[in-house]
């Protein structure tokens, strides 16, 4: 899928915490103003908004110049995309701007070969996305040739293609952010009700 560059001048904020990392890019008429990728396995929560405005600041920007906000929303972790969902619809609450969520599966196709998009799934398993339009669907093995895991690298940065796929998006209303989850959760709801507890 080719990228567009948006509307001349808008500034875009895009950032996923799907996986063990921090990622986050600043998009702005088109333009990559910052970028980052910062490895962190726990205390995404915690970092995320200090890393967010360490982006802004390497941009020259603040908050009060984003048009946008551009929101991974997995598949991946399943606290870490809640973490970016959350924090983009608080965010756009506040700023009074559109946040826009953009699923792992399109970011790592964009402006990369017509392949499927492969992605790491529980106990060594991996999700497997054939075209745009399919549903994905689990397997033990990968096919030949494909996008992300062991094979072709993505085009672009994580944060960056979620950045230039949320510009795209910019004209025509959008859903708020919600986690793109491929599996049910594990945990489940007691099978009965425990005893009453006694005086």
């Amino acid at each position: 899928m080719p990228s567009d560059s948006g509307r001349a001048g808008d500034t875009i904020l895009a950032f996923d915490t799907s996986g063990p990392w921090l990622s986050g890019a600043v998009l702005q008429g088109g333009q990559v103003r910052a970028q980052a990728e910062q490895p962190l396995p726990k205390g995404q929560g915690e970092a995320l908004v200090g890393f967010l405005e360490g982006l802004l600041a390497e941009a020259g920007l603040g908050w009060e110049d984003l048009d946008a906000l551009g929101a991974g929303t997995g598949p991946g972790n399943f606290t870490g995309i809640r973490i970016t969902t959350s924090t983009a619809r608080g965010l756009a609450l506040g700023l009074g701007i559109p946040a826009i969520g953009v699923d792992r599966f399109s970011a790592l196709a964009l402006d990369g070969p017509d392949l499927p998009v492969v992605l790491p799934a529980m106990r060594g398993a991996i999700w497997i996305r054939e075209t745009p339009e399919a549903t994905p669907v689990q397997s033990d093995s990968p096919p030949a040739f494909h996008i992300g895991e062991g094979g072709t690298p993505p085009a672009q940065p994580l944060a960056v293609a979620i950045a230039r796929i949320a510009a795209t998006r910019m004209d025509t209303p959008q859903p708020r952010p919600a986690p793109a989850y491929l599996r049910a959760p594990d945990a489940a709801p007691p099978s009965e009700r425990p005893p009453a507890l006694l005086d």
